[in-house]
């Protein structure tokens, strides 16, 4: 049987050699998916900070455990990597939304988890270089290109309207008449009366220099008595 001093000495060596070294690439996963995962927590995106970390982390301890098993029971030192993939692929598809009017909602959220799924990998594999520009890349387009698409109106944007009346019919007709210049209609119309007035809420898909053009055109309406914009509907 086994006595204290041999459990020591056998856990002191596997820390110095294989467990450190695990270690330290597990460390290295949750700081580079974290650092993904922040950019899209603090834009409010379905997957956050633990979605992105736990992605990473886990892609990288498969990768991992497939070399070490393999080493252990010789076997292929690709196996387990290799399902990673079709994994993230499930994870993915789960984050899409079908919205009305056929339009797909998340797919930069499901290729973000794709990319972050690489960058696990490639750490649990030792490309520490390539796993860092990777995220560093990921971030510059994350942060770029979101800027260029709304500055260029490159992307249709849905956004949430409350507008306020004296009647449905008079609320709907001034809409319809300020949306006639940007070729756009309402959809999923709600509304609500009161004693006073009527509250319609509806969005609208448009680029972000109609928006603009719409929510002053809203202020400035004698017909309305009043009307907000309550912000996007499905960010992306």
């Amino acid at each position: 049987m086994p006595n204290f001093q041999h459990i020591y000495q056998v856990l002191q060596t596997e820390l110095a050699s294989v467990a450190g070294v695990s270690i330290m690439r597990l460390i290295l996963a949750a700081i580079l998916g974290g650092a993904i995962g922040l950019d899209r927590e603090l834009k409010r995106r379905p997957a956050g900070l633990r979605t992105n970390l736990f992605i990473c982390v886990g892609s990288a301890m498969f990768t991992l455990l497939s070399d070490a098993l393999a080493v252990e029971h010789i076997g292929d030192h690709t196996r387990i990597a290799a399902q990673i993939i079709p994994g993230i692929g499930f994870i993915g598809a789960g984050s899409l939304i079908h919205a009305q009017g056929g339009l797909v909602i998340g797919l930069t959220t499901a290729a973000t988890i794709f990319v972050v799924a690489s960058i696990g990998m490639a750490v649990g594999g030792g490309l520490y270089l390539t796993a860092l520009f990777a995220t560093l890349l990921v971030l510059l387009c994350l942060l770029l290109l979101g800027k260029t698409e709304q500055q260029f109106g490159l992307k249709l944007l849905t956004y949430s309207y409350e507008a306020i009346g004296p009647s449905l019919e008079d609320i709907t007709a001034e809409v319809n008449r300020l949306l006639e210049p940007i070729h756009a209609i309402m959809e999923n119309v709600q509304s609500a009366a009161t004693k006073q007035h009527v509250r319609v809420q509806f969005e609208l898909a448009a680029r972000q220099k109609e928006h603009e053009r719409f929510a002053r055109d809203l202020q400035t309406s004698s017909v309305l008595q009043d009307a907000v914009s309550l912000g996007p509907v499905y960010p992306e």
